[in-house]
């Protein structure tokens, strides 16, 4: 992957972040892109340590112009070899009929609408160039609905789904997908799903061992890694102490 260039959705933290550390050590360019300026900022600082370049662009998945205007000054500067659609979230815990709406279009938004926008935008010019790799970060949730994850889950599913139909739809090309799916992970996640609630969030991941977004990342650079020839499609990762979203082992 040395020498190539990355876009990163949702690259200020948790995944987004470990991937783009884990990138830099291998050397790959980097095309940073999140909502919050000073996270990135401070982000492409640290970067600064690895001999690669790294390019910030303020960005919410959610807004389909501001998506078209970044992709087409990527575009004019860049070629665009790997992709990874890792913005996304989770809003509440809670029976459907007890849902919020807001939180449901922002999960739909983000984590459907927004992974579309963002792979319309890229997909044309690696079909042009014949080449790339897209990576969608979805969820044990979008293969098992677990109590309370209702519209969270259905948008991991379609993840799910859209990583299938891409790889359908991209057949006869060299461009490979492949659906990451992690079980529970300590990232900012649950203090975003719970409002900012650390005493609720930090409950989440008691009594075992959870997986670190390092973790993910060292997975998504061994997918990149991978033979040309070998496109590792879906991938589903869980901590050892968990075998499905409602199956957990808690040291007591």
């Amino acid at each position: 992957m040395q020498n190539q260039t990355a876009v990163v959705t949702g690259a200020t933290s948790g995944i987004g972040q470990a991937c783009a550390f884990a990138l830099a050590e291998q050397g790959v360019n980097l095309i940073l892109m999140a909502r919050r300026a000073e996270r990135l900022a401070a982000l492409k600082d640290e970067l600064s340590q690895y001999p690669v370049t790294v390019e910030t662009y303020v960005l919410d998945v959610r807004e389909l112009d501001k998506i078209n205007e970044v992709f087409a000054d990527v575009d004019a500067k860049h070629k665009v070899d790997i992709l990874i659609n890792n913005a996304g979230l989770a809003l509440g815990l809670g029976n459907i009929d007890e849902g919020r709406i807001e939180q449901w279009e922002q999960m739909i938004d983000t984590n459907i609408k927004g992974l579309l926008y963002v792979s319309r935008a890229v997909i044309p010019k690696m079909r042009e160039q014949n080449s790339g790799h897209i990576v969608n970060i979805g969820s044990m949730a979008g293969g098992i609905t677990y109590p309370g994850g209702n519209v969270y889950c259905a948008s991991k599913s379609a993840v799910h789904t859209l990583s299938e139909a891409m790889n359908l739809d991209l057949v006869g090309t060299n461009i490979r997908v492949s659906n990451v799916a992690p079980g529970a992970a300590n990232t900012e996640f649950s203090k975003v799903r719970f409002d900012g609630n650390e005493t609720q969030a930090d409950a989440v991941y008691e009594g075992f061992t959870p997986l670190g977004a390092e973790d993910i990342a060292d997975l998504i650079v061994y997918i990149l890694n991978a033979p040309a020839h070998v496109n590792i499609q879906h991938t589903l990762v869980m901590p050892t102490a968990q075998r499905s979203p409602t199956v957990l082992h808690r040291d007591q």
